[in-house]
């Protein structure tokens, strides 16, 4: 097949992927020369706008066959453009667009246009995470210090049996309350800094740390009080002071296009001693929620009663989240290094850019990462283009892009399809962002990666079947599953993030089943120590920083990519595969995996990763 543009090749567009303010791109297209093209254009449209038509100009033959056209363009303003090419012949007018199935051009009279994204010339992100591991910890079940709670609400259910189920089934009312309580605390976590560090992390992110009242604490009760099981904001201090020691920050989650019904903020069940916007109009509070009838019907986070929404865009809310000695600079004083955003493609834009100014404005350093489960390049909310990821806004997004095709490849050995995902993040995101990418392969809103990889669909599945399901006879496949899906995690653009417990091997379905308490001394040792290694060899290779990800091959099950005297090579094949290295790769030799490689190519065992050194 002819292919007349190839966006991820230099020849045909430079600078690669997304570019900054007033940067110059070039673009060429190759034609047969039995076309007798007599012009051509690229067709641009900036995001919104009518489209654009700029001439491009006769470049150059290569060989005896092929005509290069060639324009060079320069977008001074930021924003997301689209485009494809047209071109003349005494046929008419005739078109490019990308092929439907990859990146690359295709002749067509129709179809999509490839995107380019122009960034803010000033956008930097901090470079402390860079190159770095994040490891999530969902606080309730790490680990429990020992120490005795204060203020404890008594309609908690606290757990002993910590190799327990956490509780699923509805109470008499039909509602699963989420109140049962393993203890987990920032003390235990203190305590745990050194097991943490040894993995090679240099940043935890916290699940909800603030009070509120159900096991998740997404339904946050007080923004400004750690919740009473957890500690209080002297723990929270002394856990952020004691990681800084082993050269890791803190990073929180922020919970704000919701709060909890029972919280000092609506206060329906009447806990609290403010008066909250259920309870009067009066109440400072009414203006933040969304009543259509004042008390008992308002507008809910997906139609769950139990967490109101919030008008964002309420100047008294940006304010008190956001302004000075705000909730935001509160516990970014105390020694939180970042924010992590529950929802980001719900928080509209006055929000999200009154909270990068006050972080910002605390340190330059404080990292804002996104929950955006789609290409955040592009995402539309609530019929509008966001612009997270062009300035001034967020810094980076969950990666559920790329944890979506890790898991499709190694499970299904769809090489083509991992690399078209790869590569549209990487050509749609702007280098600042992609070096921090937050590059999960579980989380606590989805299965353990190990489930994921290796155990049966729950797709249509209740939880009364997910419920005890354990990978049994096929544990050791899900172990060497996810040891080739963690060298792709680790090496791939972005930062890993560890989900507390998939290094030790736990298992289980979608929510609650993912969220069991850490089972320290049942560890599966063998993986801890395949993490500590991959840990170390990220710490040693300055590769894995910022170089650049090229593609080798992606084809039959195996993928293989570059990053400067770093190769990548995976098998999803059920069989040993030998892989022989192009030219430029020889004299390479293995520095993670098994396998064995001559210099010129490479055996290795089904289901498996490697990682070598030029």
């Amino acid at each position: 097949m002819y292919i007349p543009y190839i966006p991820t090749k230099e020849y045909h567009k430079y600078p690669l992927g997304a570019v900054k303010e007033e940067t110059e791109i070039t673009f060429r297209i190759v034609l047969p020369r039995d076309f007798a093209c007599t012009g051509a254009r690229v067709a641009v449209t900036k995001d919104g706008e009518v489209p654009q038509l700029y001439s491009m100009q006769w470049d150059c033959m290569q060989g005896e066959n092929e005509e290069w056209w060639k324009i060079q363009l320069t977008f001074p303003q930021k924003g997301l453009y689209f485009y494809h090419f047209e071109y003349d012949t005494g046929f008419g007018v005739s078109k490019i667009f990308r092929h439907r199935d990859t990146l690359n051009g295709c002749f067509s009279p129709f179809g999509e246009e490839w995107q380019f994204t122009v960034y803010d010339k000033d956008f930097t992100t901090p470079d402390w995470i860079k190159g770095g591991i994040i490891y999530q910890i969902f606080p309730d079940r790490f680990y429990f210090s020992g120490q005795k709670k204060k203020n404890v609400p008594d309609d908690r259910i606290i757990r002993t049996d910590l190799d327990g189920e956490p509780y699923w089934r509805p109470d008499e009312n039909g509602k699963v309350l989420n109140n049962d309580y393993f203890g987990g605390d920032l003390k235990g976590i203190e305590e745990k800094l050194p097991y943490i560090s040894s993995l090679g992390v240099n940043c935890i992110y916290l699940n909800p740390i603030f009070e509120a009242h159900s096991n998740h604490r997404y339904n946050t009760a007080d923004y400004e009080k750690i919740d009473p099981l957890l500690g209080n904001e002297e723990d929270f201090a002394s856990l952020c002071k004691k990681a800084e020691e082993y050269g890791i920050k803190i990073i929180l989650d922020g919970v704000f296009s919701h709060t909890g019904s029972d919280s000092r903020y609506f206060n329906k069940n009447g806990r609290y001693p403010d008066i909250g916007a259920f309870q009067s109009k009066t109440s400072a509070y009414y203006p933040w929620f969304k009543f259509t009838a004042w008390p008992d019907k308002y507008q809910s986070w997906w139609g769950i009663e139990t967490l109101p929404e919030i008008i964002e865009e309420t100047p008294e809310f940006i304010e008190y989240i956001s302004g000075k000695n705000g909730i935001l600079e509160k516990w970014l004083s105390l020694g939180a290094g970042g924010w992590r955003l529950d929802v980001a493609d719900e928080l509209p834009d006055e929000f999200l850019d009154a909270l990068r100014t006050s972080v910002k404005d605390h340190s330059t350093d404080a990292l804002i990462i996104g929950e955006v489960w789609e290409d955040a390049s592009n995402k539309s909310s609530y019929g509008k283009r966001r612009r997270y990821l062009q300035g001034q806004q967020l810094d980076s997004v969950m990666n559920y892009p790329f944890a979506d095709c890790i898991i499709d490849f190694v499970r299904r050995g769809n090489a083509e399809g991992f690399e078209k995902s790869v590569v549209t993040v990487l050509e749609n995101y702007p280098k600042p962002v992609i070096d921090v990418l937050m590059n999960h392969i579980g989380t606590h809103d989805t299965q353990r990666a190990i489930t994921a990889l290796a155990g049966e669909s729950c797709i249509y599945r209740d939880r009364a079947w997910q419920s005890g399901r354990k990978l049994e006879e096929k544990t050791d496949t899900g172990i060497r599953l996810l040891k080739q899906a963690a060298v792709l995690q680790f090496t791939l653009p972005g930062v890993p993030s560890v989900y507390y417990g998939d290094e030790a091997g736990m298992e289980g379905y979608k929510d609650p089943f993912n969220r069991g308490f850490y089972p320290w001394g049942k560890e599966n040792k063998e993986l801890v120590e395949f993490y500590r290694a991959l840990g170390r060899i990220r710490k040693e290779c300055p590769q894995f920083i910022s170089s650049p990800c090229r593609f080798i091959s992606a084809v039959m099950g195996c993928v293989a990519y570059s990053r400067d005297e770093i190769t990548v090579i995976s098998n999803s094949n059920n069989h040993a595969i030998r892989y022989y290295l192009p030219e430029d790769r020889h004299a390479s030799y293995i520095i993670f995996g098994d396998g064995e490689c001559d210099g010129i190519s490479v055996s290795m065992g089904a289901n498996s990763s490697v990682i070598l050194k030029r």
